[in-house]
Parts: structure tokens; sequence; C-alpha cells
């Protein structure tokens, strides 16, 4: 159990924190799904590398693009 502060922050319990493998400054994700909500740690992003790649994938951003790969 845990108490929802002034801001609606919580502290996530140890037991739950050791078993998803999560520490402080980790991604958690929130997925409601049949009216429960589920926690998941996240994958570390490399936004350096995402941005690095970006400007490659413009060639791929047409609406002749879209077309062809509408049915994917």
């Amino acid at each position: 159990m845990s108490k929802l502060t002034k801001k609606c922050q919580t502290t996530i319990p140890s037991k739950v924190r050791d078993f998803l493998g999560i520490k402080a400054g980790d991604n958690v994700d929130f997925e409601i799904k049949d009216n429960v909500v589920i926690l998941k740690k996240l994958n570390s992003i490399d936004y350096e590398y995402l941005k690095s790649v970006e400007s490659t994938l413009e060639e791929w951003n047409s609406p002749e693009d879209d077309e062809a790969y509408s049915d994917l």
C-alpha cells in the first residue's frame, strides 16, 4: 500500500521495484487493461541515437510511400 502526496505522487514499494528491476531515473509505463492498472519497466531509450538516424528516414516520408505501404 502507498499513499498519494498532494501532488498525486507515490512511492513504489521496494518489493515491486526489485521485481521490476527499476531504480531512480528509470522510466515506467502505466497501462489500463480490463479495469486493471499494469505497471511496466520501460527499456532505456537512446534519444541521441534516434535523433542521429531521424534524418535518414525522411526519404520514406512521402504520400507515395504512405500509399505504397498502407496495406501493411
